[in-house]
C-alpha cells in the first residue's frame, strides 16, 4: 500500500482520483483544497488528513515523512490549472511522484522547468491522458498502424460538452486561470490526435470565442477539421435533450462515436501510472505546443475543405 496526498480535493475531477487510489489497493493520507466542501472524502478515505492551508498540508506532508512507512509515495494534483505548475514541483520537492490531470502545464516553457525539478530531486511526473486508455481509441490507434505508412485519412473531430453560466464566472471561464477553451477542454483530445495520427505538422486557428472554438491541425497521418464547444446549441439534434455530452470522430466519412466508456479510465491510468507505464513530461510535450500556439494565434482564413461543418455558421455570421 502506497501513500498518497491530493491537491484539490474540491474539484469536480477529484472524486476519480480518489476513486482510483482506493481501487489501486492504496491510501490517500492527505488531501488540500482551499474550499473546505470536502465531504466526498467520507467515502474514500475518511481518515485522511484535510487542510485549507496550503503551508499546513507541506508541514504534515514533512512530518510523515519522518515517521517510518508514512512518508508520501505519490501526490495527485487536480486543482485549477493555473496552479499545476506549483503544485506538482511542490510534490517532487516532497520528495513524491506527481499525477497530475491535464492540462499538465501551459506552456512547453514550463514542462521544460519541470524536467529541471525531476532532475533536482529524482521523482517523475505523469500526466492523465486517459483517452489513451480508451478501448475505442486503442482500436483506432492499431488499425490506423496497420494500414500502408503513405496513408492520410480526413478526419472531423467533434467534442461539445454543455455547461451552464456557473462556468464562466469560475476560474474555467477566466482565460488566466484556465488557459482558455482549446486548453482546458480540447488538450486530451489533441494528445489523442497525436497517439493516433503521429508527429503534429501544423496547427491553425478558425474561430473562437467564449463558448466554442475550431480549426484545423495536420498529422504526420491525418487532416484534422475539429470543433470544440461548451454551447448546448452546438449538441446534434440527435443528442439534443437526450445527452449534454457529445463525442466524435468523423474518419474518412466513418463516425466513431466514444461517448461512452469514460468511467474507469482514471483508475486504469492510475494502474498503468504504478505498473511502470504512465505517460510522463515528455509524452505531453505535443498537445502543450498545440495549445501553445491555439492560445497565441488569430482566427485565419480556412482553406478549401478545411473548415469543420460545425464551425461554418459561426464564421459566416449566420449564427
Amino acid at each position: 500500500m502506497q501513500q498518497f496526498a491530493l491537491i484539490g480535493a474540491a474539484g469536480y475531477v477529484a472524486p476519480r482520483h480518489m476513486r482510483a487510489i482506493r481501487d489501486t489497493g492504496n491510501q490517500l493520507a492527505l488531501a488540500h483544497d482551499v474550499n473546505d466542501s470536502v465531504g466526498i472524502l467520507d467515502s474514500f478515505a475518511p481518515q485522511a488528513a484535510f487542510f485549507t492551508d496550503f503551508e499546513c498540508f507541506q508541514e504534515r506532508a514533512r512530518q510523515l515523512a519522518r515517521q517510518p512507512g508514512q512518508a508520501l509515495d505519490w501526490v495527485s494534483v487536480c486543482s485549477p490549472n493555473h496552479l499545476h505548475h506549483a503544485h506538482i514541483a511542490a510534490g517532487l520537492r516532497l520528495g513524491a511522484n506527481v499525477i497530475c490531470e491535464k492540462p499538465l502545464v501551459p506552456t512547453p516553457g514550463l514542462l521544460d522547468e519541470l524536467v529541471r525539478v525531476e532532475q533536482e530531486t529524482g521523482r517523475r511526473v505523469f500526466n492523465i491522458l486517459q483517452l489513451r486508455q480508451h478501448a475505442a481509441i486503442l482500436a483506432l490507434r492499431q488499425q490506423i498502424a496497420a494500414a500502408p505508412q503513405d496513408r492520410r485519412w480526413e478526419v472531423d473531430l467533434s467534442y461539445i460538452t454543455a455547461r451552464g453560466a456557473w462556468y464562466h464566472q469560475s476560474w474555467k471561464g477566466d482565460a488566466r486561470k484556465s488557459f482558455g477553451l482549446a486548453t482546458n477542454i480540447g488538450v486530451h483530445f489533441f494528445d489523442m490526435l497525436h497517439f493516433v495520427f503521429g508527429a503534429l505538422h501544423s496547427v491553425h486557428l478558425h474561430y473562437s470565442d467564449a463558448q466554442r472554438a475550431a480549426g484545423f491541425l495536420e498529422y504526420e497521418r491525418a487532416r484534422v477539421r475539429w470543433f470544440l464547444s461548451i454551447d448546448a446549441r452546438d449538441l446534434p439534434p440527435a443528442v439534443q435533450g437526450r445527452q449534454s455530452t457529445y463525442r466524435c470522430i468523423d474518419i474518412d466519412g466513418q463516425p466513431l462515436e466514444f461517448s461512452e466508456g469514460f468511467a474507469d479510465l482514471h483508475t486504469e491510468s492510475y494502474r498503468a501510472i504504478l505498473a511502470g507505464q504512465g505517460w510522463g513530461l515528455e509524452d505531453a510535450r505535443t498537445c502543450i505546443e498545440a495549445v501553445t500556439t491555439l492560445r497565441h494565434a488569430s482566427p485565419v482564413r480556412a482553406q478549401a475543405g478545411e473548415l469543420h461543418p460545425l464551425a461554418a455558421p459561426w464564421v459566416s455570421g449566420r449564427r
